[in-house]
């Protein structure tokens, strides 16, 4: 029967984090269990950087971005020397069940414990919405409409001066970001991991929408998708006559207050995870799919293979 449960942020911070810490915390605790803060992810596990907490500790926190038990990312933790220190510094605490909040990697590092014995349940929050095991993350939401307020922002200053703007957004390898908020947006082109056509296809594109539709484009781009933006849009620029600027929206998209679907969605996987530790399961990641609050093993997680969300071409496609 576990009693005692830390809890950890790892990889990439997400707005909705402090959300899911929250619901964690206080579902334990309302159950019975003692709860213990882990800062600073794996790294601060592996340094003992770890409190037990009440009910306070999570209070006033809802609203805020960020994660207050900080974040960082440790290479060094798939090696199982680092592995076994952890499970040393966790039972010198009697912690004898973690719950980890991230992405993949995060997910990778509980598998590797749960492995061990620990128990251990994961909870997807990444801005990248690139955990397959669940339709949406924590993060995501906030960020899509991040990017939606940038985009209609910056609208406003390219048909002023009758611009392309090559607008580049995060998702790592997944196109979700830039495929939801081009749809969301009405932008002109979404370029995605899922959809990437030649450069001729998009010159062609440009051109027909300056010569006959508008005098000003916005194309949105996945990151890491074009290695040179600047060559790209210097490209667009001297083949289509449109003036064309680059505007990376950066790590500004992983800031704020979460949303209300974020903290919503935070609040159920929350409490979801200390349902299983209590029913006796390790090593599953938490997730929603079909709007139903399900679970599946590390290993299925990590393997599983997203959905394509090509679909929301075709209808910016009709749309335009």
């Amino acid at each position: 029967m576990v009693k005692r449960v830390g809890v950890l942020t790892s990889g990439g911070d997400a707005p909705g984090m402090n959300a899911a810490i929250r619901a964690v915390i206080r579902a334990g605790i309302i159950n019975g269990l003692r709860m213990y803060a882990i800062f600073e992810g794996y790294k601060g596990l592996i340094d003992d950087d770890i409190i037990e907490v009440d009910r306070t500790f999570v209070s006033e926190i809802l609203m805020r971005g960020g994660t207050i038990l900080r974040s960082a990312r440790l290479k060094e933790f798939k090696e199982e020397a680092y592995q076994l220190k952890a499970i040393e510094i966790l039972k010198s605490h009697k912690i004898d069940a973690l719950v980890v909040i991230g992405g993949d990697g995060t997910y990778r590092g509980g598998l590797d414990l749960a492995k061990h014995g620990i128990n251990v349940i994961g909870i997807p929050a990444t801005i990248d919405n690139d955990i397959a095991s669940s339709d949406f993350t924590i993060g995501f939401d906030t960020c899509l409409n991040t990017i939606v307020q940038s985009v209609d922002k910056l609208r406003d200053t390219t048909s002023s001066h009758q611009r392309c703007s090559i607008i580049e957004v995060m998702g790592n390898t997944n196109g979700d970001l830039a495929l939801y908020g081009g749809t969301a947006c009405g932008v002109d082109l979404i370029l995605s991991p899922e959809y990437n056509p030649p450069m001729e296809e998009v010159i062609n594109k440009l051109r027909h929408i300056r010569m006959n539709r508008a005098r000003h484009a916005l194309v949105l781009v996945s990151e890491k998708l074009i290695p040179d933006l600047e060559g790209f849009a210097s490209e667009i620029r001297q083949k289509t006559g449109f003036d064309t600027r680059v505007e990376v929206l950066g790590r500004l998209q992983r800031g704020g207050s979460p949303s209300a679907s974020d903290r919503v969605l935070a609040a159920r996987l929350g409490v979801k995870a200390i349902d299983l530790l209590l029913e006796g399961k390790s090593g599953h990641a938490v997730g929603i799919v079909n709007n139903q609050i399900t679970s599946f093993p590390f290993e299925q997680a990590l393997t599983m293979k997203k959905k394509s969300g090509i679909e929301l071409i075709n209808v910016i496609s009709t749309l335009k």
